[in-house]
């Protein structure tokens, strides 16, 4: 179709333009968006005004990247970002142009994007489609293509390339092969990238439909190797027993086991044995152990998480569920295991936990079900939480003012007596009492101090 319907917001909005003669086009991704069926996120807008023009054209403009063309039209409750037709040259960082001049036509202005699925333009308000490079093809053959030569396009901008992939994922795409084979090309560009835009990018790829689609491609590429060398060291490292995939497979499908919606689950299940390869001993049978690789995967996720500037509340729980996931249950229990178990991970983290444990299990041979003992697992501990014991030092019903009151002094020793009510406490949920926990506050400092013994004595 030459044409399509516009937004009646986006035709409020072009009419500005028009009116001060000025021509005004929707692109980037919303386009590509329209002609998928999905509904489109953001508007963008490219315009042959200056950014200076804009400014005065509407009340509210914020001067989010003028150096570059670029500002945010706060339109009727959106934001818009608009940027006047620019044509770009140099890219000696890696990522952004040494310099940027404008261009007369919206034409000029696609040929600086990257793919030719990003590099359609609808003219606004009348809905023509300008589409250069057959952007409209490519869609509909699910293929990603680069604006003209591959490899100029990435070595422009090293980004492009995990982008390509990350696309290639959320979508379902198969990339060009002269896309494709220009990736490994750029690798020494993309090693400019800043860590934070990698990061974005890894970020979108794993809430994709199937993650592991565009980590293979990153392996293939070797875009794995330059940003994620400790996982792909994980090829060719063979398992034992049920396994039938080698570490780096088995990952990959964990990975894509584990829920959509949360990107911590996705970071854990793509690392829950990375440590496996430096774990890794094999006895006089040829047959591989992997003892406490749980704790080493957990290092390793933190190194790399923090090597990508991941935030620290993200950081800390993909290393506390990779830590816990070799959590082991047996239906002999007692309540107190099970109220240990809770204490150790964070009733707050089990979720999670058997989230990763069943994309864990499923991982193992492809095939779906519930891990032995699981659901029973889950039963137990819904009914120790339901019955509202103490889990943690703020649920005891003393605390360090009643201790000190009551003739122990602050320091190490209040500390160490709170720990023995919380033991106590976990053993035998019915001791919670003040008094009852005051009596063995007492004991217990006396026979740590040696007072007891000095009365006896006496």
């Amino acid at each position: 179709m030459n044409r399509i319907p516009v937004p009646g917001i986006l035709k409020d909005l072009s009419r500005t333009f028009t009116e001060a003669g000025y021509r005004v086009y929707l692109v980037g991704g919303a386009v590509r968006d329209i002609y998928l069926c999905r509904a489109a996120g953001d508007w963008d807008v490219a315009t042959d005004a200056p950014p200076e023009s804009v400014m005065r054209l509407f009340r509210r403009v914020i001067p989010t990247g003028i150096a570059h063309g670029t500002v945010t039209i706060h339109h009727k409750g959106a934001m818009i970002e608009c940027t006047t037709f620019r044509t770009e040259t140099g890219y000696s960082d890696g990522r952004r142009p040494d310099s940027v001049a404008y261009a007369a036509t919206i034409e000029e202005d696609l040929s600086r994007r990257d793919f030719t699925m990003n590099a359609i333009a609808v003219s606004l308000p009348d809905g023509e489609v300008v589409d250069p490079f057959n952007g409209r093809g490519d869609i509909k053959a699910g293929l990603i293509k680069t604006v003209g030569n591959a490899e100029e396009r990435f070595g422009e901008d090293g980004l492009r390339p995990l982008r390509a992939v990350r696309f290639s994922a959320q979508l379902d795409f198969r990339l060009d092969d002269r896309t494709k084979d220009a990736i490994r090309p750029a690798l020494g560009v993309t090693a400019l990238v800043a860590k934070e835009r990698v990061r974005d990018e890894l970020s979108k790829l794993l809430r994709s439909p199937v993650p592991s689609t565009g980590l293979r491609i990153m392996e293939e590429t070797g875009l794995l190797d330059l940003l994620l060398p400790e996982l792909a060291a994980c090829r060719g490292v063979e398992q034992k027993g049920l396994h039938r995939f080698d570490v780096l497979d088995h990952l990959y499908l964990a990975c894509d086991a584990c829920p959509q919606n949360s990107l911590e689950l996705r970071l854990a299940g793509l690392f829950h044995d990375i440590g496996k390869p430096e774990t890794r001993v094999t006895d006089e049978h040829g047959i591989h152990s992997f003892h406490h690789h749980e704790v080493a995967s957990a290092k390793i996720a933190e190194k790399v998480l923090n090597r990508l500037r991941y935030p620290q509340k993200t950081v800390r729980t993909v290393a506390h569920l990779v830590a816990q996931h070799m959590f082991h249950y047996e239906p002999n229990w007692s309540d107190a295991a099970v109220r240990r178990f809770i204490v150790r991970v964070g009733k707050e983290s089990i979720p999670a936990l058997f989230d990763l444990r069943r994309a864990d299990g499923w991982a193992i041979s492809g095939v779906r079900g519930e891990p032995l003992h699981l659901s029973e697992f889950g039963e137990r501990i819904d009914g120790v939480l339901a019955r509202d014991h103490a889990f943690s030092l703020k649920d005891l019903a003393v605390n360090g003012n009643d201790l000190i009151r009551s003739g122990i002094p602050a320091g190490p020793e209040t500390g160490m007596v709170l720990k023995e009510l919380f033991e106590a406490v976990l053993d035998d949920p019915e001791l919670n009492d003040r008094n009852r926990l005051m009596e063995i506050a007492r004991a217990f400092y006396n026979r740590i101090t040696g007072l007891g013994t000095a009365v006896a004595r006496e």
